[in-house]
């Protein structure tokens, strides 16, 4: 629940009349109110989304590294890249010189 000083607001939401009688069932029988019931209901719902979402970005980074390279790897492949890069560099001058 809202803590004495969270700033609160009011919306109005449409339910099904079943749907509506077991929420206020269960705030009844856990001695909470409805607006209870349905703010950790969100609440979990928030939480459960951003879980998922976590998880499709993680599967879609696994695509995004084959070669399963961790950070430990960075400054090698900086190096190897850079080196490649001089030697293209290289080549190029050469070229123009000839």
């Amino acid at each position: 629940m809202a803590t004495s000083n969270e700033p609160l607001t009011t919306i109005t939401i449409t339910l099904p009349a079943a749907v509506a009688a077991k929420a206020e069932a269960r705030a009844e029988s856990e001695g909470r109110t409805v607006s209870e019931v349905f703010s950790e209901a969100f609440r979990d719902y928030m939480s459960e989304t951003f879980l998922r979402t976590m998880e499709d970005i993680r599967r879609y980074a696994l695509t995004r590294n084959p070669h399963g390279y961790t950070e430990e790897d960075i400054p090698r492949l900086i190096k190897e890249v850079r080196a490649k890069m001089a030697v293209e560099e290289a080549a190029l001058e050469s070229a123009k010189a000839s």
